[in-house]
């Protein structure tokens, strides 16, 4: 049964930090490009950063650059999301997503159930 649980979300101050973490289970998780997107109310979901399946590529959200880090562990089947000099705007429920792609059409698409982030004084 695959499982993307997430954790670490909370309420926090502009300025303030959080580690979002998110383990996983029941598929190869070294395998899988893994992404953390967030989704504001009333707002469509959005990636906000990818790290490749060796951890040696990542990519990030324009609006997030020099402020969140993606990384994982592989031997704990982990990635996590530092988010630092958090912004109102930052607000939003944030998704650990896990996807394998293998061509003609075929990937596996794998979510967790998202953490709540609100930045607010």
């Amino acid at each position: 049964q695959v499982q993307l649980v997430e954790s670490g979300g909370g309420l926090v101050q502009p300025g303030g930090s959080l580690r979002l973490s998110c383990v996983a289970s029941g598929f190869t998780f070294s395998l899988f490009v893994m992404n953390w997107y967030c989704q504001a109310p009333g707002k469509e979901r959005e990636l906000v950063a990818t790290i490749f399946s060796t951890g040696d590529h990542t990519n990030f959200a324009d609006s997030v650059k020099g402020r969140f880090a993606i990384s994982r562990d592989n031997a704990k089947n982990a990635v996590y999301l530092q988010m630092n000099n958090l912004k109102p705007e930052d607000t939003a429920v944030y998704y650990c997503n896990a996807v394998r792609v293998y061509g003609f059409g075929r990937k596996d698409d794998y979510w967790g159930q998202g953490t709540q982030v609100t930045v607010s004084s």
